[in-house]
């Protein structure tokens, strides 16, 4: 793995959205950025070659607007292009696999439905072996009241089996932006809990009382290697994908966790990542773990 950023542009506003986004990252992590650009027909160098002759000069034009942006908003970061003749999926899978974090763009369908993914980037989301941040154009309308996780880092905490890279990841992200962090775990009441009439309030606690137990210890190694991170932990007891949507409406950052799937012919989201990736409305970071 290179500790590189990258981030796939393709020309759209999305893309250019998700560099500005990228860029940002990387100074942050005082890392590289690396603009990549992927198309099939690139065509080899060909040097005194004049533009309207270039056949590579629409992908060349696209690098080279969005290097300029970035070179102006960060003219001390370190940014590479990168030209590549292959398809986007298999470009980007490859650079996933080298970089400390591949960005991608998703479009806005509107203020209330904030990701259109297509077939290719959910194919990255659910198959990359490193994290993946989806970043939207549009930015999200203000609320004269501010939410629960206003301006913090959300991590959706599932508590099934080793969740560390997930964890690791956010409390880096809220270290470096020096915001608090906000542990949501969320959970489905399960049937027994339930009465003709409603919760059986003692199965209520019983599992908030579980939940908040097994949160405080995976969180623990991570509050002892980031002292400086302030963290607030919730449990709630609803669908985890509804938690960390509503957990994350005005957030800066959310960060969703994804198992890796070993030996499978349709690599797929889980339902929490699959409804961050589609409705959460601020940029989302999916980090594959085992």
């Amino acid at each position: 793995m290179d500790d590189v950023v990258t981030v796939g542009l393709d020309g759209s506003v999305e893309s250019r959205a998700a560099a500005r986004w990228a860029a940002g990252e990387a100074a942050r992590r005082r890392l590289p950025l690396r603009l990549l650009h992927a198309w099939p027909m690139l065509a080899p160098e060909v040097l005194g070659t004049p533009p309207e002759a270039d056949q590579n000069y629409w992908a060349k034009v696209i690098v080279h607007d969005v290097h300029a942006e970035v070179a102006e908003r960060y003219p001390d970061l370190s940014v590479v292009d990168a030209l590549v003749a292959s398809d986007a999926e298999a470009a980007l899978l490859d650079a996933s696999a080298q970089s400390t974090l591949l960005v991608l763009g998703s479009r806005g369908l509107s203020h209330t439905a904030c990701f259109f993914l297509g077939d290719t980037s959910m194919t990255i989301v659910a198959m990359a072996e490193r994290p993946v941040a989806l970043v939207r154009a549009a930015a999200p309308r203000p609320s004269p009241v501010q939410p629960r996780g206003a301006g913090a880092v959300v991590v959706g905490a599932s508590l099934h089996g080793d969740c560390g890279d997930l964890l690791e990841f956010a409390f880096e992200a809220a270290a470096l932006r020096g915001v608090p962090l906000h542990a949501v775990h969320g959970r489905s009441l399960p049937v027994e809990a339930y009465v003709p009439w409603a919760a059986d309030p003692d199965a209520l606690e019983r599992v908030t009382v579980d939940a908040r137990h097994r949160l405080e210890q995976a969180l623990r190694p991570w509050h002892e290697r980031f002292p400086g991170v302030r963290v607030v932990e919730y449990v709630v007891l609803e669908s985890p994908a509804r938690a960390v949507v509503e957990a994350a409406s005005a957030a800066e950052l959310l960060v969703i966790g994804r198992r890796r799937q070993r030996h499978t012919l349709a690599p797929r989201l889980g339902n929490v990542a699959h409804a961050a990736a589609h409705h959460a409305s601020c940029p989302v970071v999916i980090v594959p773990h085992d």
